[in-house]
């Protein structure tokens, strides 16, 4: 791999983008944010990327602060990824960048690979209140955790106590409310997103 290079600007988005600019490294901090990842983990939900090119952003990530790695207790004993509170600043940068890029979305496209979880930072933009979500989409369910602010942010699979809230919808919703072309409320209102649960949250979203 070549070296990394700099803008050598005195300018701290210039020295933001030293960091964080380069091909791949926000779409790991992403996957990072719903908890420790293994590698192999992490290449299955990048698809497109080389080995090489994710051990090196990986490595990156590690000596910029980023990110750690450490070996977890039998009987796993695999090396995870796991971001610092660093890294999960990123957050809100990865949020806005989303917010700005849904205009660029438009239909999914025959050859654009999907997650699950990749709803989950769309759907957390449009969730108000706190509480633990569970949700399921034709390519799978998922949870995250609302207004928690802490980490992770979402995980995949169910959720791993009584959800506050549990949602149910197609995966063109989901497109519609990442886009910002539809409000997880007005979805809920209009039949598009079935929401059960007794908690708070799942009772604000079917306005009771």
């Amino acid at each position: 791999m070549s070296p990394r290079r700099s803008y050598d600007q005195y300018c701290s988005t210039a020295r933001a983008l030293d960091v964080v600019g380069d091909r791949w490294t926000l779409l790991i901090v992403r996957e990072l944010l719903a908890g420790p990842r293994r590698y192999t983990d992490l290449h299955a939900d990048l698809p497109g990327v080389s080995t090489d090119v994710l051990a090196s952003r990986l490595k990156d990530m590690e000596q910029d602060g980023l990110s750690t790695r450490r070996r977890l207790p039998p009987p796993g004993a695999a090396y995870v990824y796991e971001l610092t509170s660093r890294g999960r600043e990123l957050l809100p940068v990865l949020q806005a960048l989303g917010e700005w890029g849904q205009a660029e979305l438009g239909e999914r496209r025959p050859t654009d690979a999907v997650r699950a979880h990749w709803f989950a930072l769309p759907l957390l933009r449009g969730l108000e209140g706190q509480g633990l979500v569970e949700v399921h989409l034709e390519e799978g369910v998922f949870h995250l955790w609302a207004g928690a602010g802490g980490a992770p942010v979402y995980r995949e699979g169910p959720a791993p106590t009584e959800p506050d809230a549990r949602l149910v919808l197609d995966t063109d919703t989901c497109g519609a409310v990442g886009r910002g072309e539809l409000s997880v409320a007005d979805a809920v209102r209009a039949g598009r997103i079935e929401v059960t649960g007794d908690g708070v949250l799942a009772k604000a979203l079917r306005d009771e």
